[in-house]
């Protein structure tokens, strides 16, 4: 008689199997479909590319791909006209890099802090005078905010108490109330500096799934000592982000900035959920479909970006209501009604009911929750809404574009449990059953390690990272 402990073990290894062979299954049915692509290098599929980039450089949106990436993609498949979608826009990389290749651009983005990017830039678009040049030249120069008799006092939430170093939190009070001295179009540019340093001048460090806290803030998180490295200095820092917005606005900058468009492409933003926006977009309206959505690996936005949200004034109340509105990506994701937000979604729901190697690894999930095996339960609700989620949002992707357009989506495979979930596979295999052909699914050269505890327990392995083409049939 086995003892339950090897009971376990080999369910485990059962379910495994299981999955692994339909994983193989669905690799020989996409087998002439995925590509490794040589071409399609980390920096370009992530922001790292855009670091020297003008305009893109500002803000550093870890989730984002590059300029480039999207300009690649749209000299590929010679889409040079009419208007793409991004429903998960970030920073509206896809957006901007359409635009200026003449294409319009529209974008659905949940998270106020993307929002605020998209619009501050889409605003700098007017010309600006000498004079707020000027302007702008007389703050990278010096404290004008120290001069400041007033403060604004400055917004926190809870995860972000105590984020920074006394005399810079003083700082950007001063800072917050001198810039009310200055005209619209100068405020926003100040304005969008300050979120562009916030983390340079901080304790924290965005860390996927939470913000990082170095020694020196006092917080204790964990067992390890965290040391950031250097802290910068207030004034220096948005000395310095000042100056760089002012080189790439400068009338010379600008004449070499878009060279490839005579005329920009106009841009509209949504803000909201793409699950509560799409299903009220015209049907057959766009050319192409760029995007990058969240990916299934457990990172909460809402703690990331926080420092960024508080000081759009956030309150806790919203920054719970916006981590349920995501995407399904992180643990403290609770299911939503699908069907109640759009009755027509049944063939989505359908077709991820239907798929084999999804239904396998959910129920392998819950046998590894039920026997207490998971580092948190609410894994496999995550995975769950996650592979719905999307599912609706591919019926919806291929509701709005034109027949024959192509859909390009980047996403990362993920490992749980040490079931590794063939993310690409099976959303192309919802996709086939949505209305999508399968043009390709290009495979960076280099995959992607796994975390840390995975490698511990199940041992090292690559993931796939992607770029999917599907075409409209």
């Amino acid at each position: 008689m086995l003892l339950d402990e090897e009971v376990l073990i080999n369910d485990t290894t059962i379910g495994l199997a299981e999955i692994n062979q339909l994983d193989q299954n669905l690799q020989e049915h996409f087998s002439g479909k995925l590509i490794v692509q040589p071409a399609l290098t980390r920096p370009l599929v992530s922001f790292q590319a855009n670091k020297n980039r003008p305009i893109y450089r500002w803000y550093k949106y870890k989730e984002a791909f590059s300029a480039s990436l999207v300009e690649y993609f749209l000299e590929r498949y010679k889409i040079s006209e009419g208007a793409i979608l991004d429903p998960f826009a970030g920073s509206g990389t896809a957006l901007f890099a359409a635009s200026t290749m003449g294409i319009n651009a529209v974008g659905i983005e949940l998270l106020p802090i993307g929002q605020q990017i998209i619009t501050t830039k889409k605003s700098l678009e007017s010309e600006f005078t000498p004079s707020d040049f000027d302007a702008l030249q007389k703050w990278a120069k010096s404290p004008v905010w120290e001069k400041s008799p007033k403060k604004v006092e400055l917004p926190e939430l809870r995860i972000t108490k105590g984020a920074y170093p006394e005399t810079t939190k003083e700082s950007i009070e001063k800072y917050l109330a001198a810039c009310e001295q200055e005209n619209d179009k100068v405020k926003a540019v100040l304005h969008f500096a300050l979120f562009c340093i916030l983390e340079s001048v901080s304790f924290t460090r965005k860390d996927g799934q939470y913000l990082r806290w170095d020694y020196r803030s006092g917080r204790r998180q964990g067992k390890k000592i965290f040391d950031k490295g250097r802290i910068l200095s207030f004034e220096q820092a948005i000395s310095e982000k000042i100056q760089e917005i002012i080189t790439d606005l400068s009338p010379a900058r600008q004449s070499s900035l878009f060279p490839v468009a005579k005329k920009q492409g106009e841009i509209f933003l949504y803000s909201g959920s793409s699950l509560e926006v799409l299903p009220r977009m015209t049907k057959e309206s766009f050319d192409a479909i760029i995007t990058s959505p969240p990916y299934c690996n457990r990172y909460d936005y809402t703690r990331t970006y926080a420092l960024e949200l508080a000081l759009l004034n956030t309150d806790e109340t919203e920054l719970v209501k916006l981590r349920q509105e995501m995407l399904s990506c992180t643990v403290e994701n609770r299911a939503k009604d699908l069907l109640a937000i759009n009755p027509l979604w049944t063939d989505a729901l359908t077709a991820a009911d239907e798929q084999k190697l999804l239904q396998s690894i959910l129920k392998y999930l819950d046998e590894q929750k039920s026997q207490g095996k998971l580092n948190n339960n609410g894994i496999p609700r995550m995975v769950r809404g996650y592979f719905y989620e999307m599912a609706c949002i591919i019926a919806e992707s291929a509701r709005v574009l034109r027949p024959n357009a192509p859909l390009i989506m980047v996403n990362d495979n993920v490992r749980y449990a040490g079931a590794s979930i063939s993310v690409d596979l099976i959303l192309s295999s919802i996709a086939e059953e949505l209305g999508f052909s399968i043009e390709n699914i290009l495979v960076l050269p280099n995959g992607k390690g796994n975390s840390s505890q995975q490698m511990g327990e199940h041992g090292r392995e690559a993931l796939r990272k992607c770029v999917y083409i599907w075409r409209k049939r």
